[in-house]
């Protein structure tokens, strides 16, 4: 009989955008339902400050040895790319969910040292389908079509997002993608 090694954990850190969300956000959702959950760094709110965002969430990935499977939603994913360029540290994949386009800001544009799936909106208000593509482009990741699901956010009816929950799942056991 063969031994096989204990499954490894896989903690899953959310990644705030510019604001808080609502509490009825899908990012909310999942740390009050699903255990292994946490903020990287709790949301601070506006402004969005890069620097800060970075050193936080670098504090949190840091702090264990555990591989991480970074959530980003909307500037977050800025957060994931700023920090990627600038440290390592035990992460295995990330979701990038809605990166905005921002033009006056310099967001690194060089593919991330991990497994990476930007999900695009096809009427997403704070970039076009094609904007985020080009971000999947410069990071090196892949493009999960979501469909017209606006900013994927509790403004456009995201509470609960199971088909987020079940690419979560995908890159903690390092899987191909369900399909949308």
């Amino acid at each position: 009989m063969t031994a096989h090694p204990p499954p490894v954990s896989v903690r899953r850190l959310l990644v705030p955008g510019r604001g808080v969300a609502y509490p009825e956000h899908w990012s909310w959702e999942w740390v009050r339902r699903r255990s292994g959950y946490e903020w990287a760094p709790e949301p601070p709110g506006p402004p969005y400050e890069p620097a800060g965002r970075v050193a936080a969430l670098h504090a949190v990935v840091a702090a264990r040895t555990e591989p991480a499977v970074l959530i980003a939603h909307s500037a977050g994913c800025l957060t994931v790319a700023f920090w990627a360029e600038r440290h390592t540290g035990p992460v295995r994949a990330a979701l990038l969910v809605t990166p905005p386009f921002v033009g006056e800001m310099d967001v690194p544009r060089r593919p991330l040292p991990f497994r990476a799936v930007v999900v695009a909106s096809r009427d997403d208000p704070h970039a076009t389908f094609e904007q985020a593509s080009d971000w999947a482009r410069a990071w090196g990741a892949e493009v999960y079509d979501a469909g017209a699901v606006g900013h994927l956010d509790s403004k456009t009816g995201f509470g609960p997002w199971p088909a987020g929950e079940r690419l979560v799942d995908a890159l903690c056991g390092g899987e191909p993608l369900p399909t949308p």
